[in-house]
C-alpha cells in the first residue's frame, strides 16, 4: 500500500494450497530485505497448520488480522470497489479465463501509474485501536 503497486491472483478455490501458492507470489516480488505485513481478515485459510509452517520458514513476514470494519481494510475495499466499478460490473465474460484476463489487466493498467492510499485518519488513532482488539495483531 506504501506505493499503490496491487499483487493480485485469480484462482480457483481459496484454500491454503491457493493462500500459499499467492504468499509465495508476493515473497519473490518484494525485494529481500524488506519486511512484509499483511493485514488479512479472519477466514480460516491463513490459520492453517501448512500456512503457520510457512510463516515460521519466512521470519520477515508478519500478518495482523482486522476486525470488518478496520479503517485498514479501507484500501483494499476501495480496490475492489474500482475494480468492480471501471471493469466488471457491465462487462460480458463467456468463460472464467475471459473474467480472469479482465481482472488481470486491471491490475496491469493500475500498476503501470499506481496511487498510494491515503489515511484519513492519523496513524495514533488507527494504533490506538489496536489495543480494544480482543486479539491481539500476530
Amino acid at each position: 500500500m506504501l506505493d499503490g503497486v496491487v499483487l493480485g491472483r485469480c484462482m480457483q478455490k481459496h484454500t491454503h494450497q491457493e493462500f500459499i501458492r499467492f504468499l509465495n507470489a508476493v515473497e519473490r516480488a518484494v525485494p529481500a530485505g524488506k519486511l512484509i505485513h499483511a493485514i488479512v481478515d479472519n477466514y480460516a485459510t491463513h490459520k492453517h497448520p501448512k500456512v503457520q509452517a510457512w510463516l515460521i520458514r519466512h521470519p520477515r513476514w508478519t500478518f495482523h488480522f482486522t476486525p470488518t470494519s478496520s479503517s485498514w481494510l479501507n484500501a483494499v475495499e476501495n480496490f475492489f470497489s474500482a475494480l468492480t466499478r471501471k471493469r466488471l460490473r457491465r462487462g460480458v465474460f463467456r468463460s472464467i479465463v475471459d473474467l480472469q484476463a479482465a481482472i488481470n489487466r486491471y491490475l496491469n493498467e493500475h500498476n503501470r501509474d499506481p496511487k498510494p492510499f491515503v489515511w484519513t485518519r492519523p496513524a495514533r488513532d488507527i494504533l490506538a485501536k489496536l489495543t480494544r482488539l480482543p486479539v491481539p495483531s500476530v
